[in-house]
């Protein structure tokens, strides 16, 4: 009689053991809010006192010296200062999100695998503990290891990014970039003309097609899309003469699309002369854009971030790997993997930037990958290249509605092409040394860079309290008789990454907040008179 209640015991044992197995398991990173230290910041021209605490939304969070969290458009912030949070930021980023690295999935619907190898090993398992002949529990063991193994020799070759990441890169040429994402793509608007250097000056004498640059409405539908759960291809498509060859393969981080090395012609752009001193030039609908990687761009933005997104979703970095360390040996692909995840690097000789597009991408019958913006020809003419002619200067005019490009021809100087725009339409002022002709055209209305809804918040110390403070599982929001709980429109906690955590948008006088990992967070009371900012640590 006691064999039975033995078995049935032992099934039990297993059964907890079965739970147990599928259980979810996290990890959290201590914070020691006693290494907090005040900085003197130059923001406005003006110096606050404060230490960092967590940038979101391209807004920097500081805690000054009487507890107070105010906050300001990273863009106010002095070039010293700016380094300063991008460089704390991303040592946070790192640790909330092991480097940015993208969490490796499976090729196939990932989220159904996960759900049907559950209940599949749920059921043989099961089965196995219900089996009573020795001989199918024997066979059950074996089908057990045989699926797992072909389950296991999958290849991993998708990839998730987070968005928080891909955005850090694009921060410090905010506000002349605008970034959003949903579940697929992080997008991408910029107006396609650079603001931290020059154009045009550097293109040989041999090399000048004739095109200017116009500002264009990469904005609204007509923005990058950069895929945020990026698939390697089977095989890798090569950049070259025969794929590519019109629009872009990349975007740069400061909102400049990137092309082919080599041109729709099959020539190479930079070895032929047609590039400008930082690896630009226009194309046919007078859009600026590069044609090598931007490694100019580290003189604004860190070395350990990217200086473009390819649009098969993978990073383009420069001449350090994102750690910090020199850049190692690329593969054939000019590029490699880092913490499992692939990325590319920009060099000076070709390839430059991607020799096989790694990811998939779609390419359509005009050689040009879907989906990107279009740019927007004003010009009509089938401008060619005009031999001798060497750019001196393209400067902005000086009502700020166009641009002045001088240049000689055959060492002759006196000649520019100048052009200004008034709504739709563009007058272009083509000077020589002994004329003027003038020609008007019809274009599209210039258009505007979204600016984030940014506020600068001050806490009001006594208009809320929360408490406990360090909490648990709970924290308690106490008003005072100032502010009624309809006033507050939203509570939410981000991370100390700036990453939301917990939102709702009703008021709750006790919040839940078991299931966050322990750590530093804040919390945002949104109110008809604007925004209150608590910090709060969970332990």
């Amino acid at each position: 009689m006691k064999l039975p209640n033995q078995y049935n015991q032992k099934k039990k044992y297993l059964l907890y053991t079965l739970f147990l197995l599928f259980g979810f398991y996290a990890f959290a990173h201590d914070i020691d809010s006693k290494s907090i230290q005040l900085r003197k910041w130059n923001i406005n021209n003006k110096e606050i006192t404060g230490s960092f605490l967590m940038m979101k939304n391209s807004s920097v969070y500081i805690e000054n010296e009487k507890n107070l969290i105010i906050n300001f458009p990273l863009v106010t912030f002095s070039a010293a200062d700016k380094q300063f949070v991008l460089q704390h930021y991303n040592k946070i980023l790192n640790l909330n999100t092991r480097s940015a690295v993208p969490q490796k999935m499976k090729v196939f619907n990932h989220k159904n695998l996960s759900i049907s190898l559950f209940l599949l090993l749920v059921i043989l398992l099961s089965t196995y503990l219900l089996a009573k002949q020795n001989k199918m529990r024997i066979i059950i063991c074996f089908f057990i290891v045989g699926m797992s193994s072909i389950l296991y020799s999958f290849k991993t070759l998708v990839s998730t990014t987070d968005p928080a990441a891909v955005d850090l890169a694009f921060v410090p040429f905010k506000p002349n970039v605008y970034t959003s994402f949903d579940s697929n793509y992080f997008y991408v608007q910029s107006k396609g003309i650079p603001t931290t250097h020059g154009m045009m000056t550097g293109i040989a004498s041999t090399g000048w097609q004739q095109q200017v640059p116009i500002p264009q409405c990469y904005i609204g539908s007509n923005y990058w899309s950069i895929p945020l759960n990026p698939v390697v291809a089977a095989t890798p498509v090569a950049v070259s003469p025969a794929h590519f060859t019109r629009g872009a393969i990349a975007v740069a981080v400061n909102g400049i699309a990137i092309f082919n090395p080599y041109t729709n012609t099959g020539a190479d752009a930079y070895l032929t002369g047609q590039l400008d001193t930082w690896g630009g030039h226009c194309g046919r609908g007078d859009d600026y854009h590069y044609h090598t990687a931007p490694l100019h761009l580290y003189g604004t933005t860190s070395t350990t971030l990217p200086i473009a997104y390819a649009l098969d979703g993978y990073a383009v970095y420069g001449a350090f790997e994102p750690s910090g360390v020199a850049m190692t040996i690329l593969d054939a692909n000019h590029g490699h993997y880092f913490n499992s995840v692939y990325h590319y690097h920009g060099t000076a000789a070709a390839p430059y930037m991607i020799g096989n597009m790694v990811g998939q991408v779609t390419e359509d019958a005009s050689a040009q990958i879907i989906p990107q913006p279009s740019a927007m020809p004003v010009r009509t003419e089938n401008w060619g290249p005009l031999n001798g002619a060497l750019i001196t200067s393209c400067a902005i005019n000086a009502t700020s509605n166009g641009y002045n490009t001088a240049y000689t021809l055959n060492g002759v100087s006196g000649y520019a092409t100048n052009y200004s725009w008034s709504g739709t339409t563009y007058t272009f002022k083509y000077v020589t040394p002994t004329a003027t002709t003038t020609t008007a055209y019809n274009g599209f209305a210039q258009c505007t860079v979204p600016l984030l809804s940014i506020q600068a918040f001050t806490l009001d110390a006594n208009a809320i309290k929360i408490y406990p403070n360090p909490a648990k599982d709970t924290f308690i929001i106490e008003l005072n008789e100032t502010m009624e709980p309809s006033e507050i429109s939203a509570i939410s906690i981000y991370d100390s990454a700036g990453k939301l955590a917990f939102n709702t948008t009703e008021f709750q006088n006790a919040v839940k907040v078991h299931t966050l990992q322990k750590g530093v967070y804040y919390v945002f009371l949104t109110t008809l008179k604007g925004t209150v900012t608590k910090k709060i640590v969970l332990e």
